[in-house]
Formats: C-alpha cells, structure tokens, sequence
C-alpha cells in the first residue's frame, strides 16, 4: 500500500504554502461485510455439497473455496450441520417467496388461478433447484419431524384452500390436512419426474392443477 504523500499547493504570487493538503487513494476495505463474508460461505458449500454431497465434504473444503481461514468459518457457524441448516433455510424462503409472487399475481377472487399458480411455481421452483433441495432435505431423520411438521409452505396452502372454502370457491372441511395431502403429492410428483428426466413442469402443472381441483371440489 502507497503512503499518502503531502502536496504542498502554492499562493497566488507563486510561493510554497505551507499548509499541505494530503492527496489520498481510494482505499478498498480490508475485510468484506460480514454478511457477504457469510454468503462466501454458503456459496462454497452449496457447491461443494451438491458435488460430492455433505458427508464427505470437509470444513477445511469449505473455508478453502470460500477463500477464508477455518478460524473465520467457525464465527458464523458451528458445524457442517449448521451450514446445513441454514441452506435449507435459505431454500425455503427463496421457494416461498416465488409461490407467493405467484399467486398474489392473480386477482383475489380468482380461487382456481391462485390454487394454480400455487402448484405451478412450486413445480418450477423445485424443478429449478432440486439438486441444493435433495442436500438439504433427504436427510431427512427422525428427529426432524418437528422441522418437517413446521413447513410453512403447507401453513399457505392451508391458508389459501381455508379462504376460498370460505369464498365458496370449493369444499375443504380441513385445510390442514387437504394442505399436507396435496403439497405431498405435489413433492412426490414432482421427485418422480426428475427421476425421468423431466425439466419442464408445465404438463406436470396443468395435470396436479385439474387432479387437486377436483379433490377440492367433488362431485
């Protein structure tokens, strides 16, 4: 790094002044911000963790990626098991909020669009990342059962099929339980697909749509 240097500015009748003014560079910080220096992180890891999956993967893997002493990865996170956590985090809120987007797109009473538009982001969103999905999620052990129970995407179905049951737009006596029965099937689906190969959702989402309408509105 250069000193600054003192340039000494002369008077109007051409003599030194001598009060110098300090000419400076534009120093870049030395440390990034400490949420970028977390998302390095969590960059490195995803990476990593899709490659070669999490239980091979070493934290000395990830500081090295992330460009970071092991020292650095241990003040945001504790474990791999923590970095884990929050990926899936991080998941969830991204895949919520492109299903939300997606339905407050529809007009408010439109109860058929907005249920549709729920399975079809959701499909896409899936289909878009099920690779950091399947690091994060299946793993899936018995003490997770709280985590999994706490999903709150079916928390939003259940709220979207309770308000058009109230709209009258179709007959759900429970929404919760409808909620858990179609965002599984819809999983499940979807998780067959991409065992076949399938990259584009859109005839997977126009079939769960008509199948889960139907569901909500027998005959």
């Amino acid at each position: 790094m250069e000193i600054d240097k003192p340039v000494l500015r002369k008077d109007p009748n051409g003599e030194p002044n001598p009060m110098p003014v300090i000419a400076r560079k534009a120093l870049k910080p030395r440390t990034k911000p400490a949420e970028v220096r977390r998302d390095d992180i969590l960059r490195a890891a995803t990476s990593l963790f899709v490659a070669k999956g999490v239980g091979t993967t070493t934290i000395d893997e990830i500081a090295t990626r992330a460009e970071v002493a092991k020292g650095t990865f241990y003040l945001y996170f504790t474990s791999k098991e923590d970095v884990v956590a929050a990926l899936r985090e991080r998941f969830v809120a991204g895949f919520r909020a492109r299903i939300l987007s997606a339905i407050e797109a529809r007009p408010p009473d439109d109860w058929t669009g907005r249920l549709m538009s729920f399975v079809s982001a959701g499909i896409t969103a899936y289909l878009d990342d099920h690779r950091l999905h399947d690091v994060v999620f299946h793993d899936h052990r018995p003490d997770q059962r709280q985590m999994k129970g706490d999903n709150p995407l079916i928390g939003d179905l259940s709220t979207l099929l309770a308000a058009g049951a109230k709209a009258g737009a179709w007959s759900v006596d429970d929404p919760d339980l409808a909620a858990i029965v179609l965002f599984n099937g819809l999983h499940g689906a979807v998780d067959h697909a991409i065992e076949r190969g399938v990259r584009d959702g859109s005839g997977l989402a126009a079939n769960l749509s008509a199948l889960f309408l139907r569901m909500v509105r027998p005959e």
